[in-house]
């Protein structure tokens, strides 16, 4: 710190100068302020820098604060001297200083959503309007919290600030375009809606585990030993993989850890709609990692009725194709990127997608309604016959939600379904590799056409003979 905060006003009040540490992550001591007074200046410093980041972005975090701390300083300013022209002292210089790190933990934290994001129990979180919070725990258990505003257009007004300070990504979060999608700095999913519904409604997706493997799962209990050995080898044999199952089941997690059995020196792609896998964020693993997420682009739009600057999922997977890549990841197939996608692995190997789906087989069903509903010409024959060609295996995650009753959550592989080439009336071959045992979780059914190529990434097929869960080498 450059400057002495022992001696922090100039000409009667709060310099610039006297803030650095609310903007480099140094907390200030002060004592209590009134919130009111906070909500007042913190109104008024949003709605001056949300104009300037949309009518100027700024893509740098720092130099966003930096605009934040003049701006703030400049109110500050103003509220000191009209003060002393009305004859009111002037605020004790710790009041100053607590007014204005609260507006700071306002405008580049999440108010008061933040303690829920940095508790590293919390899993999800609801808000459906300022006062009705609900919190989903790591255990599984959901709790009522306390309210996030003080009114629904003081949540709206954070999300807006959020949307505008997001720099060169710029979302817009406004009655015209009502929805909101980003990723937070810590790597949680948000997405938020108003003014189509009748209370702002808000849902903070958190990633608690990035750096997560096999192994990890094993202990989890969302496979056994096993699953494990056997996933492990269609990774290293480079099958092609998609990961079904319902939102929340983990699907996001399994991939996750697939792709932490890839050679360390491998070259691949994730391509997402928000960041979710993290995959460049463990260098160690994946120093070779190419990471590539969609842009929403502008309310503006061209002659063919694309927004200006917007960057698709199917944009992405086009490009990758051209990257020198052994694998793509996508985080989340849900449009006409399906098909650029099965085109990756049907040229490829060991290629990877999620989707949602109720069961294995709805999967296929999925890829193949998504594949006719990609504005191309294309039968339904066709398009099980790309898919028969292109995915290997089809790995089902289920989630058995009990908190209503007072159980638990337990997420879990129930299924894995090798796709064994095009069989009768033109759709798939499939043999049910692994299925649901006596509590739900995959136990061997059956073995795979493919199982030498297993075999040969180092499996043990004798582990195929069994019919039980495994746990540490033993049957239970």
């Amino acid at each position: 710190m450059t400057e002495d905060l022992r001696t922090p006003r100039r000409n009667g009040h709060l310099s610039p100068a006297a803030l650095p540490a609310l903007l480099g992550g140094e907390r200030v001591s002060a004592r209590p302020v009134d919130p009111g007074t906070v909500r007042d200046v913190r109104r008024a410093v949003a709605e001056v820098l949300a104009a300037r980041l949309q009518a100027d972005a700024v893509p740098d975090p720092a130099a966003r604060r930096e605009l934040a701390r003049s701006l703030l300083a400049a109110e500050l300013s103003a509220r000191a001297r009209a003060r002393v022209a009305s004859g009111l002292d002037p605020w004790p210089v710790e009041t100053e200083m607590a007014v204005a790190s609260a507006v700071m933990a306002a405008l580049f934290g999440l108010g008061r959503l933040q303690p829920l994001v940095d508790d590293p129990l919390v899993e999800n979180i609801e808000v459906d309007g300022c006062d009705s919070v609900w919190i989903s725990y790591a255990d599984g258990h959901d709790r009522k919290g306390d309210p996030v505003a003080e009114s629904d257009a003081e949540l709206i007004e954070l999300l807006q600030l959020l949307a505008a300070r997001t720099g060169a990504d710029e979302r817009t979060f406004t009655s015209a375009h009502p929805s909101l999608h980003l990723r937070l700095e810590d790597g949680s999913r948000l997405a938020a809606m108003a003014w189509t519904t009748p209370r702002p409604h808000v849902v903070i997706r958190r990633h608690r585990v990035k750096d997560v493997d096999l192994d990890d799962l094993v202990r989890l209990g969302t496979f056994d030993h096993t699953v494990a050995a056997f996933l492990r080898a269609t990774v290293r044999a480079g099958k092609n993989v998609v990961v079904t199952g319902l939102q929340n089941a983990g699907k996001t997690t399994l991939v996750r850890a697939l792709a932490n059995e890839f050679p360390p020196l491998e070259r691949f792609a994730t391509i997402e709609k928000e960041y979710e896998l993290h995959l460049h964020d463990l260098p160690e693993r994946h120093p070779r990692v190419v990471a590539m997420e969609a842009r929403e682009g502008s309310t503006e739009r061209d002659a063919h009725g694309r927004r200006a600057g917007e960057v698709t999922l199917t944009d992405l997977v086009t490009d990758a194709l051209r990257m020198n890549l052994r694998r793509i990841i996508v985080g989340e197939v849900r449009g006409a990127e399906v098909l650029p996608m099965l085109e990756a692995m049907s040229t490829g190997d060991g290629s990877m997608c999620t989707l949602h789906a109720r069961t294995a087989q709805h999967g296929i069903d999925r890829i193949v309604t998504l594949c006719l509903s990609a504005g191309v010409s294309m039968t339904e024959s066709f398009a099980y016959r790309l898919l028969a060609g292109s995915v290997d295996l089809v790995v089902h995650l289920t989630l058995e939600d009990e908190s209503a009753t007072g159980g638990p959550k337990r997420r879990f592989v129930s299924d894995v379904v090798a796709i064994e080439g095009l069989g009768e009336s033109s759709r798939p071959a499939t043999t049910a590799v692994f299925g649901p045992g006596l509590d739900g979780r995959a136990v061997p059914l059956h073995r795979p056409t493919f199982l030498p190529d297993l075999v040969r990434a180092g499996f043990d097929a004798r582990l195929l003979d069994g019919g039980g869960w495994l746990d540490n080498g033993g049957a239970r």
